[in-house]
């Protein structure tokens, strides 16, 4: 692995974290005290990207998007960390999974996604079916050529702004040595469809104005023509996707930790205690310490998977790894920087509070840390037979 950045890679970093430092940190403070992001600035934000050229970076260039590799769409995902996620998810970063779809569903879908026309979001959650996506109740029961939807899913991100919504349903089930097991497809489910709501969700006290959906199903009829990929076969179109963003929640995870710590390393330098600046006590000079020292381990994690993406390499192991320690390390960053300020910290004045609730949920969403444990001890233990 290279360490260096290409010159156009430090384009990315560097247009990124402009923008994000002029148009995004002005608005997060508001975005905070009222819990939502207006249309208005949505919209704002996602044309003002379109005019940079940069929406969809995520896509490959024969679709008209932006076709950053892994690695490149890493340091962007890391920039975009800095900011209130609430408003950099308008910097349109359609899922990867659209690429499944079929010329007629790239007409309808994957290009106005790509051109910011149509916002996506993705639904897999359920309040019976966490981490175990096998136990999903929502279920598609065919009718001639349609199939019937019942069920309901909840916690799905950005929903409020979707056109459409990316689904994985329950299709029927297969005997398997372990007994039953849940056979799964993906659908594609419009706005506005006939017996599909897309609810007010519940009130998170992380990431404030990102909302968080619930969608129900009641007999909501779609034809064949809306299953992405093939029957049964939600998986495979879903195992890409399940790489990308548990590499953009680490990277995100790492571009959040480097704008706290700033504000601990600046503290460190000016608050004084004892007649000296409280940098030169060691109690808080190895704080510092250990945290640059975890940041960057978690950054070069976050961009060795990225990397070993991009060259064809296994990467299952590493990627896990990656989303698990850089959201446990935001998680002790955001801790030690408000034990620096002290009680300062814990108010509103400034962002620490925030940014200390907002890290809560990494370790949860796109797998829990506990589901990548489990990921990366199977990887060690399988060859051996274990």
């Amino acid at each position: 692995m290279n360490f260096g950045l290409t010159d156009e890679q430090e384009m990315v970093v560097n247009t990124v974290r402009t923008f994000v430092e002029n148009e995004i940190y002005p608005l997060e403070k508001e975005v905070e005290k009222t819990g939502l992001v207006p249309d208005e600035i949505g919209q704002e934000i996602k044309n003002k990207v379109l005019k940079l050229g940069f929406f969809a970076p995520n896509m490959p260039e024969d679709v008209g998007g932006g076709g950053l590799d892994n690695l490149s769409f890493a340091l962007l995902e890391r920039e975009l960390g800095r900011g209130s996620q609430g408003l950099t998810i308008f910097w349109g970063r359609p899922s990867n999974i659209l690429l499944a779809c079929n010329q007629e569903q790239k007409e309808e879908y994957l290009f106005p996604a790509i051109k910011g026309e149509k916002f996506d979001a993705l639904a897999m959650t359920e309040p019976g079916a966490g981490s175990d996506v096998r136990g999903m109740k929502c279920f598609a029961k065919k009718d001639g050529e349609d199939f019937i939807i019942n069920g309901t899913k909840h916690f799905i991100s950005h929903a409020n702004i979707a056109d459409f919504v990316i689904v994985f349903i329950a299709t029927g089930e297969e005997e398997t040595p372990k007994g039953k097991k849940k056979l799964i497809t993906c659908f594609l489910v419009d706005r506005g469809t006939p017996g599909f709501q897309i609810k007010e969700g519940y009130n998170s006290v992380s990431h404030r104005g990102y909302q968080n959906c619930i969608l129900t199903f009641d007999n909501c009829r779609l034809p064949s023509s809306k299953i992405l990929g093939e029957l049964h076969k939600g998986f495979d179109v879903a195992n890409e996707w399940l790489y990308a963003t548990r590499i953009t929640v680490a990277a995100m995870c790492v571009g959040r930790a480097r704008r706290v710590f700033n504000y601990a390393l600046e503290w460190s330098s000016e608050r004084e205690q004892f007649g000296q600046k409280i940098g030169k006590f060691q109690g808080v000079s190895f704080k510092l310490a250990d945290m640059i020292t975890k940041i960057d381990a978690a950054d070069f994690l976050t961009l060795n998977s990225a990397w070993r993406l991009d060259n064809n390499l296994s990467a299952n192991r590493e990627v896990a790894q990656a989303k698990l320690y850089a959201s446990e390390m935001l998680a002790e960053v955001t801790d030690q920087t408000i034990q620096i300020y002290g009680g300062m910290g814990l108010m509103d004045d400034l962002p620490l509070e925030r940014f200390w609730r907002d890290a809560r949920v990494e370790r949860i969403y796109d797998g829990t840390s506990e589901i990548q444990r489990h990921i990366i001890s199977r990887d060690l233990l399988r060859p051996l037979g274990a």
